[in-house]
């Protein structure tokens, strides 16, 4: 049976929740990036994405998309949604212990009993001895990690939308607060392929929209429009594709660190960025409602995250600046690029990044009606 159109009060209810919910990770993502850039633990230095890893990112955005869509089309869905229940499953743990590790330190008491554990495996011996794992962690990221246990085991077993939701807001947390572009430059690059490869892909093909329906994970946000008649077992969703906040996140980063380099205590193009980001996502909504169709939402968040700043920067006589800042060089003089997954070491913090940095492909959003984002 075709379900009932989501009443005006459900519907502005849903869309206000998730570009709340979209806001959140980015400010506070684009605020730890400036401590995760300063870390002076190699274990926990963020990624550094380059022009020439921007460039190849939505051809090999567009091969995994239209891999799994194949997937999909030969294989069993329930298999392969198995498999990648399990995956996300881990690594959910690992992104949730990550986020809310900060917050959780503030509870423990002074004299909580705090104990150093490691886990280190190696391979080979003597000289030619290589650490694989290097995992130190302490008793309370095992709380954190219990804590966020019981969040995977909720999700896994029941695949709530409240569960996916605390996932895909501790990946995309951590997607903004540890994948780092180098300067404006490839921001600009990075943003402008994936504007075609969305455009492409949601209105040239169905493969998108197949793909989306087919996959179980949360590589998005979801909110009932029909919460205010089902409450917590509503199940006509909008959804708005974790994508859709990372990748305009980590630019947004880009020009908070840029603002603090600028050293005049103003924040000018981060704020600008953020206002530009919620206008383009509300627009998305907007253009969405009007024309009942599934949009790309990188098609209106691309030219406001970057025409936005880029407005100020023309007014302010700041564009060389801009587009000279780079800010890998207040990182180290070599930094880790994207292609290259380093060791896992250090912290749970350091192994949720090494384990995120690995879903390459940002993940894309759509629905199974109109209201897809």
């Amino acid at each position: 049976a075709a379900r009932p159109p989501a009443t005006p009060e459900g519907m502005a209810l849903a869309y206000g929740s998730l570009v709340l919910m979209a806001m959140l990770p980015i400010f506070f993502g684009a605020l730890r990036s400036v401590r995760c850039a300063k870390s002076k633990n190699s274990s926990e230095m963020p990624e550094t994405i380059t022009s020439r890893d921007a460039a190849r990112f939505p051809i090999v955005a567009s091969c995994t998309l239209l891999g799994l869509y194949l997937f999909f089309k030969i294989f069993s869905q329930e298999y392969i949604n198995l498999l990648l229940s399990m995956y996300f499953f881990v690594l959910g743990i690992l992104a949730l212990s990550h986020t809310i590790s900060p917050m959780m330190n503030r509870f423990f008491p002074a004299n909580f009993p705090n104990k150093q554990y490691q886990l280190l495996f190696t391979q080979g011996s003597g000289e030619s001895k290589e650490e694989i794992v290097n995992y130190e962690f302490d008793t309370k990221d095992l709380v954190c990690l219990a804590l966020s246990s019981v969040v995977g085991v909720w999700y896994l077993l029941r695949k709530h939308w409240i569960a996916n939701n605390l996932f895909g807001l501790a990946f995309s947390l951590n997607g903004v607060e540890l994948l780092h572009l180098n300067n404006v430059s490839t921001g600009c690059i990075l943003l402008g392929g994936l504007f075609i490869y969305d455009v492409f892909w949601v209105f040239g093909t169905n493969v998108m929209v197949t793909v989306a329906k087919s996959f179980e994970a949360p590589i998005k946000l979801v909110f009932p429009q029909d919460l205010l008649e089902k409450g917590l077992d509503a199940d006509n969703f909008a959804m708005l594709g974790l994508g859709d906040i990372v990748i305009p996140g980590i630019f947004i980063a880009l020009l908070l660190r840029f603002d603090i380099s600028l050293k005049k205590n103003t924040h000018t193009y981060f704020y600008t960025s953020f206002v530009a980001y919620i206008f383009g996502l509300g627009l998305t909504i907007f253009i969405m409602h009007i024309f009942k169709h599934a949009q790309p939402a990188l098609l209106y968040l691309v030219p406001a995250c970057i025409g936005f700043p880029l407005l100020v920067a023309l007014a302010k006589g700041e564009v060389t600046e801009m587009f000279s800042y780079e800010s890998s060089a207040e990182i180290l003089p070599h930094t880790p690029r994207l292609t290259h997954f380093p060791a896992v070491s250090g912290s749970p913090a350091s192994l949720a990044a090494s384990m995120q940095q690995k879903l390459s492909c940002p993940r894309r959003r759509r629905q199974h009606s109109p209201t897809a984002m």
